[in-house]
């Protein structure tokens, strides 16, 4: 899975390319919590390239959620597919996330 990162002010936005499934479950953690550390918490996952996640997808997802929310943060997700969205509805995971339509809305946020 290749991740690209950018930087929009002070938030740092990563954007996944490809379905988040057991594969690059650890790749994708690896690669939150190493932003993690350099915005200070200022991070916003750019989910418009993930077509969809398996059950490893969804607990990288998580951990990225505890690691921000262990500094008081809370993840915030831009872009998700419809797919995506219904996985995290139906697995009462959604609440777990900001979501927002888009990266600039996202990045906003923070203000």
């Amino acid at each position: 899975m290749e991740i690209a990162e950018s930087r929009q002010g002070a938030v740092t936005v990563l954007k996944p390319m490809g379905p988040l499934v057991q594969a690059d479950a650890a790749q994708f953690r690896d690669g939150v919590g190493d932003a993690t550390g350099r915005s200070m918490g200022r991070l916003v996952i750019d989910a418009s390239q993930i077509p969809y996640v398996d059950s490893q997808g969804l607990e990288a997802l998580l951990a990225a959620s505890d690691l921000l929310g262990a500094g008081g943060r809370t993840l915030r997700l831009c872009g998700v597919s419809e797919t995506v969205r219904e996985v995290l509805d139906l697995t009462g995971l959604a609440d777990r996330f900001e979501i927002f339509e888009d990266s600039t809305q996202a990045v906003r946020s923070f203000l």
